[in-house]
């Protein structure tokens, strides 16, 4: 009684399990909606504002590109192949840069990589300047809670297709793209002063407008570069005396959307506007070509910055994969299963019943009182009528004749075949069993040795020889003195 109760209370508790399971798994948690107020510019997020699609194509297209899950400190240990030609920084990330990986990740540049920043108020730290130049980042517009990014209406509200100021490698096959009115604006500034047009020297220093300030859309543009006078426009420039100008490759009326500049021998890019490269707008008139040119225009690995959107390498990449769906709830309600099965395996349940009783007799039984009886009665005649009728019967089987054919032609065709055997010795031994059955005297001497040599010539044609004969054999004549 008390292997019943504990068998019936672990069942009770395994079904309350699986309820609890399966109450869990259907009562989901609310997804975050994807929003522009709150964006997650990850790769792996196939939402309006997610890069999935631009990653998807980069991968697809047989470029090599990854998803960096590891901290930037990894960037100065990696060699070769191994190592990523362009790191691409996308939207406000949501692991904060501590101070130590934006220097590492500007050592980097300095020494030959390439920097894509693409957000509308993007880290100052990681914009160095040179003498006398600095970018000022601002965004127009911030976007409020009831900006839907699906509906490209609501996210292009007002605005314009913009054409690029200048044909260069990021405006490759660009004639003009769709940015949102939520885009920022890029001012190049040299000697506090303004520079929109292209072609002008490296920044000093970068400006950022305060995340929790929204940008006074009505202040007044900066001011243009003064007019070089005729003397110093005459004058020869010393080349060592200019740093390395940044270039702004697409601009409108209020200031840049991408510009470029050297930093070490490297480079930094930065596009004020991650709805270019966002699946809800990367389709919009030129703006793939556009993030195309801006992230893969080098050649080698491309990295995708996902640590500081949360995609830790740390995470079970099978776990997340899986996460959001059934599927490891029902992997859990197995294994729960399985372990109740296991524990229940070795306990009776129910009644003990009896051993039901099998008959132990069998054919061999039979056939050992047969010869018992054939031994003490003296019959070796029909001891050797039961093996020879046999073993007639699968030489002519072997022989492929009939079983009236005669001894004479049964011998010759299986020496023939066999190859092994002398047909007249064979044709002896079949004559002398044939003898003894009909009546011949016959001791058990003489009964042992046409027993034995019958079995030495079906192991020999390998003639249905069982395992009791072949036991039965191995104690009989060696095969040089067989027949």
């Amino acid at each position: 009684m008390k292997q019943r109760v504990a068998i019936i209370v672990t069942i009770l508790v395994v079904v309350a399990l699986l309820v609890v399971i399966n109450t869990a798994s259907y009562v989901s948690k609310e997804r975050t909606p994807d929003v522009e107020f709150d964006p997650d510019r990850s790769t792996y997020n196939a939402g309006a504002t997610g890069t999935r699609a631009l990653y998807d194509l980069l991968a697809e297209s047989g470029r090599r590109v990854i998803r960096w899950s590891e901290q930037p400190y990894a960037l100065l240990n990696v060699e070769g192949s191994s190592s990523p030609s362009t790191f691409i920084i996308i939207g406000k990330p949501r692991v904060p840069l501590e101070e130590d990986e934006a220097v590492t990740i500007l050592q980097w540049v300095a020494r030959g990589g390439t920097l894509v920043i693409i957000d509308r108020r993007p880290d100052p730290r990681l914009l160095p300047g040179s003498d006398g130049w600095r970018l000022s980042v601002a965004a127009r517009e911030l976007p409020g809670r009831e900006i839907d990014s699906a509906k490209l209406e609501q996210m292009t509200a007002g605005v314009a297709p913009v054409r690029p100021s200048q044909p260069s490698v990021l405006t490759r096959d660009v004639e003009s793209i769709l940015p949102s009115r939520f885009a920022g604006t890029i001012h190049i500034i040299a000697n506090n002063e303004s520079v929109t047009a292209q072609g002008s020297p490296s920044p000093a220093s970068v400006v950022v407008a305060d995340e929790d300030e929204r940008p006074d859309t009505s202040e007044t543009p900066p001011p243009p570069v003064p007019e070089k006078t005729p003397e110093a426009a005459s004058a020869p420039a010393d080349p060592d005396s200019i740093p390395p100008a940044p270039v702004a490759h697409v601009e409108d009326s209020r200031g840049s959307l991408l510009v470029d500049y050297p930093h070490g021998i490297g480079r930094i890019i930065v596009l004020s506007d991650p709805f270019l490269i966002a699946n809800g707008g990367i389709r919009s008139a030129d703006n793939l070509q556009l993030g195309l040119n801006v992230v893969a225009g080098q050649e080698g690995l491309i990295a995708f910055d996902e640590y500081h959107q949360g995609r830790t390498a740390t995470r079970n990449s099978l776990l997340a994969y899986f996460s959001g769906t059934p599927v490891l709830w029902m992997l859990g309600q197995g294994a729960l299963v399985v372990l109740a099965l296991v524990w229940t395996r070795g306990r009776r349940f129910g009644r003990p019943l009896a051993v039901s009783q099998v008959d132990r007799r069998s054919s061999l039984e039979f056939v050992a009182s047969m010869a018992e009886l054939q031994q003490r009665a003296r019959a070796y005649d029909l001891a050797i009528e039961n093996i020879y009728t046999r073993a007639r019967r699968v030489l002519v089987r072997f022989a492929g004749l009939s079983h009236n054919s005669p001894r004479s032609e049964i011998a010759e065709r299986v020496a023939a075949r066999s190859g092994k055997l002398d047909p007249s010795k064979l044709e002896s031994l079949m004559r002398e069993c044939e003898e003894a059955i009909q009546g011949a005297p016959v001791d058990s001497r003489k009964a042992l040795e046409l027993t034995v040599r019958l079995r030495d010539v079906e192991r020999l044609l390998g003639l249905r020889m069982r395992s009791r004969e072949a036991r039965q054999a191995a104690g009989g004549l060696p095969e040089k003195t067989l027949l």
